[in-house]
């Protein structure tokens, strides 16, 4: 059994990685800034706290005490592209302050590479309105591989998009990028959850669907 920390666990991908972890009997700690908003999360064996993923001191915090991280951090009013590196920054930091060695991230399938050798965002039929929140994505993982060895993290995206009313199969595969892709929200947790149980993948991105 391992204590695991989720941040923005409100979301649908948190809620979905915090009932996976419960499913296999880990002790969770579900991190949201209002958990006033969050009433439905699982309450047997989670324990809900305010945090920022966007600070250091509250990352630290809270991790403390955690074997591994999962982030699944969304904020509408932010801007994208300062959003995502900083919140970027703060886990690197604030988890090697408080030990805790392992972080997931959930991530987009933009900036993953296709069977043709292009990034998906780049690839015909990508839909160009979300290139700004997809580079933004992109400039947090560069934050990641740009960081010394420490924190062994790893970004988890669905190879083309979610799911949004697939349920769990508990079938997954690594993939290329493919636009037709898919993979639900539970699906994509059994993939982070597997990671933090039995690590394969180290300091990369790797794009899943449902198999």
């Amino acid at each position: 059994m391992s204590r695991v920390v989720v941040f923005g666990a409100g979301g649908r991908a948190g809620r979905a990685a915090v009932a996976e972890a419960r499913r296999r009997g880990h002790q969770v700690t579900a991190v949201v800034r209002d958990p006033g908003a969050h009433g439905s999360l699982p309450t047997d064996g989670v324990r809900l706290v305010v945090g920022d993923a966007t600070d250091l001191d509250s990352v630290a915090k809270v991790a403390a005490g955690h074997d591994a991280a999962i982030s699944a951090v969304y904020d509408a009013s932010a801007r994208p592209d300062a959003f995502y590196p900083g919140v970027a920054r703060a886990l690197l930091d604030g988890l090697a302050a408080a030990e805790v060695g392992r972080l997931l991230v959930v991530g987009l399938a933009a900036a993953l590479t296709t069977a043709q050798g292009v990034a998906l965002m780049d690839s015909p039929g990508y839909p160009q309105e979300y290139r700004g929140f997809a580079l933004a994505h992109a400039a947090g993982v560069q934050v990641l591989r740009a960081a010394p060895a420490g924190v062994d993290w790893l970004v988890v995206s669905p190879a083309g998009d979610f799911d949004h009313g697939g349920g769990r199969t508990g079938r997954y595969r690594a993939t290329t990028a493919d636009l037709a892709s898919r993979i639900s929200y539970p699906d994509l947790a059994v993939a982070l959850i597997d990671e933090i149980d039995a690590p394969v993948h180290h300091r990369t991105q790797v794009g899943v669907e449902t198999a």
